[in-house]
């Protein structure tokens, strides 16, 4: 078995748009349903661009047990994004029809060029830590050992605002 390979390994994915948000977040969803029976969704946040000036984003985080590795995973999110309009190659600071990133997987660390785990934007993004807690308040964080819950006590809400969204998808 390869060091990523787990029979079962519980996961956190990090889901934003911010072009046609609810259809693309619905979209994406609808696929990772029926690939991992197994999926929880947090709520969703409407939050401003980060990093340059657009639409704002809808982000929400998806829970999910990963039967393959964190690769075989990775290679069927970046195929969503595709089927969601995003191109591979796409500019980083720019509109997103999808973009899923791997927040956790399990509690493996990497710290390779292509792979961060646990990714550190979760440290610094409300838009992903306010789902995690939502979804997994008492999960602890692989290598600081606070809770979801501790990291988002200590984390500046006020200068981060996020809007409930209804997202209005359920499991099909």
């Amino acid at each position: 078995m390869s060091k990523d390979a787990a029979a079962s390994t519980r996961t956190y994915i990090a889901a934003g748009s911010n072009v046609e948000p609810l259809r693309n977040l619905r979209n994406a969803l609808d696929e990772l349903a029926r690939s991992h029976p197994t999926l929880r969704v947090s709520p969703a946040y409407r939050n401003p661009a980060a990093g340059f000036a657009g639409d704002d984003f809808v982000n929400l985080v998806v829970e999910l047990e990963s039967a393959g590795t964190v690769r075989e995973l990775l290679r069927e999110l970046h195929a969503i994004e595709e089927r969601c309009g995003r191109p591979r190659l796409a500019p980083k600071w720019a509109p997103r029809a999808m973009d899923l990133d791997v927040l956790l997987f399990g509690d493996r660390v990497s710290d390779e060029a292509d792979l961060k785990l646990p990714r550190p934007d979760l440290l610094r993004r409300a838009y992903m830590l306010k789902p995690m807690v939502d979804l997994a308040p008492d999960l602890r964080h692989p290598t600081l050992g606070a809770t979801m819950a501790e990291l988002w006590r200590g984390f500046d809400a006020a200068a981060h605002p996020l809007t409930p969204v209804d997202l209005g998808w359920s499991r099909g």
